[in-house]
């Protein structure tokens, strides 16, 4: 097992990666403030690896309640949430009730803005069980819904006590689900460590291939690497802001096709690709550069290249992003790679024609 730490002063939890955590509860009860928990999940998830994540939390003397969302990011809304809210107050779950999200980054943003609600705020872990989860959204605290008119636009920082992520979970993921956690694998070396991108060059077939070994290494410098961001910046008042490379135009992506219709990491994978085309278009990237990220996507199994929305439309969802500050569009640029910047300043023709050659 590996363990990552997120430094948050009295607020800092562990990140244990490893293979055939799930199962072992006695990871989880130093971490609850009576041996009492409510396990949020899914109608995927749950078939899979509810039994064997209650075995762990019965042999380690825990009490346990369940609660089954539908599955899917068209999920990821009021109604659903309400079904969270519904779960603990049937099962009387009070201030000392720790959350336990199971399931992948839907899942875990919903219990995550449940627990930051319910009665002013309860403790919650998360156990992500995709890669993307693992690599991203179970780190660092942000919790949310979606609107229609915005991704996640509807929620709070809210830190879990302990992040357990078990990669034999991920043998038992579909093709499909791999991939879209690879782009936020690949986001990360890309805007952080130019190292890891040959890293990535050098491992995408394992990756692809579910070595377990290679997982528990890339889960581990991803958390890394996310953590460490976390620590200096945890409201994203400035570098935090770098994570969210790609994320603008692919949240464009996601709202105008309604949610679901992409998976976030397809999405984020053809925003990349726009954000490294205009910042070669702004001189900061080389075109060897260029196809070096555009291989990698497109190895991963990732589209290249978004829909046909048009960039007016593009623009139009993308100016309803959190990004947006003081009404100018703040998009993270790569100035090398392995390198990140954010710029406020670049004219929306230009992001146009970025976009209508992208897509």
């Amino acid at each position: 097992m590996r363990t990552v730490n997120v430094a948050l002063g009295d607020r800092s939890y562990p990140i244990h990666v490893g293979a055939g955590l799930l199962g072992q509860g006695s990871l989880i009860k130093p971490y609850l403030k009576r041996p009492r928990v409510a396990i949020v999940t899914n109608d995927v998830v749950a078939p899979l690896m509810l039994e064997k994540l209650v075995a762990g939390l019965r042999d380690a003397g825990i009490a346990y309640s369940t609660i089954v969302l539908p599955d899917g990011e068209a999920h990821k809304d009021w109604q659903t949430l309400n079904l969270i809210f519904d779960g603990l107050l049937s099962t009387h779950c009070d201030r000392s009730t720790t959350l336990i999200a199971l399931g992948g980054g839907v899942v875990g943003d919903m219990t995550g803005f449940a627990a930051a609600a319910y009665q002013r705020g309860v403790p919650f872990i998360q156990i992500p069980t995709t890669l993307l989860s693992q690599v991203d959204s179970s780190v660092g605290g942000k919790t949310a819904i979606n609107h229609p008119l915005g991704k996640n636009m509807i929620g709070a920082f809210h830190q879990p006590r302990l992040v357990i992520a078990d990669v034999d979970c991920l043998v038992s993921l579909p093709p499909r689900e791999l991939r879209t956690g690879l782009a936020e694998v690949i986001k990360h070396a890309l805007i952080r460590d130019n190292a890891r991108v040959g890293w990535l060059e050098e491992n995408m077939e394992a990756l692809l291939g579910c070595d377990r070994e290679r997982l528990a290494e890339a889960v581990a410098w991803n958390c890394a690497i996310k953590a460490g961001v976390v620590a200096v910046d945890e409201t994203e008042q400035g570098e935090r802001a770098h994570l969210n490379f790609g994320h603008t135009f692919g949240h464009a992506i996601e709202a105008g096709l309604g949610y679901g219709e992409w998976s976030h990491g397809e999405a984020v994978a053809a925003g990349m690709i726009m954000a490294t085309e205009l910042s070669a278009w702004l001189g900061m990237l080389a075109a060897a550069d260029v196809a070096r990220v555009r291989s990698l996507v497109e190895r991963a199994g990732l589209p290249a290249n978004g829909p046909k929305l048009g960039s007016e439309r593009y623009i139009a969802l993308m100016q309803h992003d959190k990004k947006v500050a003081d009404g100018k569009l703040r998009l993270v640029l790569l100035q090398s790679l392995g390198s990140a910047v954010i710029r406020d300043s670049v004219p929306l023709p230009e992001i146009a024609k970025v976009i209508d050659d992208c897509c």
